[in-house]
């Protein structure tokens, strides 16, 4: 997740709210891009067990 933030932010958009945790396995923060919009990510550690099958 953090990797993801620090592309975004290579690519000219502008730290929004930093990394924090939401809960338990989440994980989130958000960017302004150059045109004006704000991006959100989130990294769901619950998410990848799923699809691991477990």
């Amino acid at each position: 997740m953090r990797d993801a933030l620090e592309r975004l932010l290579a690519l000219g958009a502008v730290a929004h709210e930093p990394v924090r945790e939401f809960g338990e396995g989440f994980v989130g923060a958000s960017v302004v891009d150059p045109f004006g919009n704000i991006l959100g990510i989130m990294q769901n550690r619950h998410y990848l067990e799923v699809l691991s099958g477990r």
